[in-house]
């Protein structure tokens, strides 16, 4: 199976498919789309209003590779529902716990 994510230019960039007002904020595993595309799926209980869900999504992607809030910036997808993040780090050590996270899934 494909891996949402990559080694970009200073980090790992990351495929998102985020469901906003999802009732609790959570990781629920990797999703392969209709096209192919492998995409993270996450859930936030924040409402897709002024930012408010891209916020509580990057707050969750951070809490859970274990990296400072200002290290995960939304690179596309504002007002999409799928979405690309960059996680600035060392890239192998960010995939492995990415890969640690959606294992516990």
């Amino acid at each position: 199976m494909a891996a949402p994510w990559s080694v970009a230019a200073g980090g790992v960039s990351l495929s998102v498919r985020l469901t906003p007002k999802g009732g609790r904020d959570a990781i629920d595993g990797v999703e392969t789309l209709s096209d192919g595309r492998a995409v993270l799926k996450a859930r936030v209980r924040a409402a897709p209003t002024e930012g408010e869900a891209n916020g509580a999504l990057r707050r969750l992607i951070a809490k859970s590779v274990g990296v400072p809030l200002r290290d995960v910036t939304l690179a596309a997808g504002a007002t999409a529902r799928i979405k690309r993040l960059v996680i600035s780090g060392d890239g192998p050590t960010l995939i492995a716990a990415l890969e640690k996270v959606c294992a516990s899934r």
